[in-house]
């Protein structure tokens, strides 16, 4: 890449090489730094796989949904949207947002 400069038109090439060993000596010094070595226990690797497992699920248990839905439209149970909203501002403290 060429810079023009406004003052006596010189064309100015940088020096990627230097650039590139600097950023190079940079991360192999911060790699040092920042890569400790990290046991990790046996409650961390029993949460972790948890973590993995709860991932595999879906957001949503569809089925689940389907269920309420249907016992709902039959009248088997139902919905109060006033105690609903007293829930959650229970839950959350009332504070506002």
């Amino acid at each position: 890449m060429k810079l023009t400069a406004a003052v006596g038109e010189r064309n100015v090439a940088p020096s990627t090489s230097t650039a590139l060993e600097k950023t190079t000596t940079t991360a192999a010094a911060l790699g040092a730094v920042v890569a400790p070595e990290v046991s990790v226990g046996a409650q961390a690797e029993s949460l972790q796989s948890a973590q993995a497992q709860l991932a595999s699920l879906p957001d949503i248990d569809a089925a689940r949904v389907a269920e309420i839905k249907q016992a709902l439209a039959r009248g088997e149970i139902s919905f109060d949207p006033k105690k609903l909203a007293g829930l959650v501002v229970r839950h959350h403290g009332g504070r506002g947002g």
